[in-house]
């Protein structure tokens, strides 16, 4: 028994150790990892701050550089995540509470929640063929604001479901319990209970969806952004009766992506 006892001290220790090893090693990569985005973010700044002001901001793309700026870039970018926002968080996040907690569990059900899976890895440039075949030649949208914020939001809408499934699936089992035990139907119980606990994981989907979205150039061009525009889309809001004016949803448009990759092509 004595014997034991040392051996048994021995492996703790050695458990231990291994343990402590381990986290040390963890938090080392993390350190490098962090100080290698730190030094690239500070050697971004660094360069390019003397070019960071108003008229970066509010000038057209031009042919001379001195006088370039992003505004049709950054104004193109938000109008279509604006419609890309629109279309893929609501269906996304609805599309979500009903297979995890609406949906029963049958062979159809399991077909979709593969496809699901299967199509968050598709490439991106697969959609934007889809949408040109379907949104610009089918329905005849035009290459424009509304056609690439439908295309993204095909895009990103599988990333939304899964992290809406992923989130809603977390919440203990208990909760709902308790919710069916006062009596709270089931449309109550998800409501006031089961998607307000899982919010912060429902956010974090749709924010990382959209951040891929945002980032995205291959579907962009395939369906026919301007790589060179020094114009903006019609203004959403008017003086004039209804005060609403949708024509900005028609316009022609480019992005942050395509600018950026519009000058790395040209670095004169």
């Amino acid at each position: 028994m004595s014997s034991v006892a040392p051996a048994l001290r021995d492996t703790i220790a050695s458990a231990k150790r291994r343990d402590v090893l381990f986290v040390a090693l963890g938090v080392a990569a993390l350190l490098f990892a962090t100080c290698t985005f730190v030094a690239l973010f500070i050697d971004m700044v660094g360069d390019g701050w003397q070019r960071l002001n108003g008229d970066f901001f509010s000038q057209f793309a031009s042919r001379r550089a001195e006088r370039a700026g992003i505004l049709a870039a950054w104004v193109g970018s938000f109008a279509v995540m604006i419609v890309t926002a629109l279309f893929a968080v609501p269906l996304g996040v609805a599309a979500g509470i009903y297979l995890e907690e609406y949906a029963p569990r049958n062979k159809l059900t399991a077909l979709i929640e593969i496809n699901i899976n299967n199509l968050a890895g598709v490439p991106s440039i697969i959609y934007g063929l889809l949408a040109l075949g379907l949104f610009v030649y089918t329905f005849g949208l035009g290459q424009s604001v509304r056609t690439a914020g439908l295309t993204l939001a095909l895009l990103i809408l599988p990333v939304v479901i899964v992290a809406t499934r992923e989130a809603i699936r977390s919440i203990p089992q208990m909760i709902r319990e308790a919710a069916y035990g006062l009596g709270a139907t089931k449309w109550q119980t998800v409501k006031d209970h089961v998607v307000p606990y899982s919010l912060p994981g429902i956010l974090t989907g749709i924010i990382i969806g959209l951040s891929r979205a945002i980032g995205e150039t291959a579907p962009i061009i395939t369906i026919g952004a301007l790589t060179f525009i020094a114009f903006l889309p019609p203004a959403p809001v008017t003086v004039i009766p209804p005060y609403i004016n949708f024509d900005w949803l028609k316009a022609p448009f480019t992005v942050m992506p395509i600018q950026i990759f519009n000058w790395t092509s040209r670095p004169d």
